[in-house]
């Protein structure tokens, strides 16, 4: 792995999800601060596809936000004095869905930062695009915080 990916070890020493909430696979590329390239792949095994369209399985809009908002969660903490911190996703605007995500989709999930509204408030947009096709995009922002304990 180059210094421009990182891998499900590192990403979850990022961010504090787990399974089956951990959202982001690998992060492709990067620019600390700037913008941040990453992947979730879509299984059928994927434990919301039981109730959520049984028959004609869709990924949740919702969980495709969220998988936005953990990309950007990570690219937010990018900045080196960000390490020992925490990423809180504050908000979702401009929320558009134009395509449903289906089992063995690989959706791309891109962020790239608007503008640090404060040292501690990051405003970013991100997309989710299936096979060059934009199919979610949204205005995230993130206030950044100390771990507690």
């Amino acid at each position: 792995m180059s210094d421009k990916t990182l891998d499900i070890k590192a990403i979850m020493e990022r961010v504090p999800h787990r399974y089956p909430f951990l959202m982001v696979d690998r992060v492709i590329d990067h620019e600390d601060e700037k913008w941040i390239k990453a992947l979730k792949n879509v299984t059928i095994n994927e434990n919301f596809f039981q109730g959520h369209f049984p028959g004609e399985p869709i990924m949740p809009g919702v969980l495709m936000i969220e998988a936005l908002a953990q990309a950007g969660g990570i690219l937010a903490l990018s900045a080196g004095d960000c390490r020992d911190k925490l990423a809180f996703f504050m908000t979702a605007d401009n929320v558009k869905f134009r395509k449903p995500a289906v089992p063995g989709d690989q959706l791309i999930l891109y962020v790239r930062v608007i503008k640090k509204v404060r040292s501690n408030i990051v405003k970013t947009h991100g997309e989710v695009s299936v096979e060059g096709a934009v199919i979610c995009e949204a205005d995230l922002m993130f206030s950044i915080v100390d771990k507690e304990g």
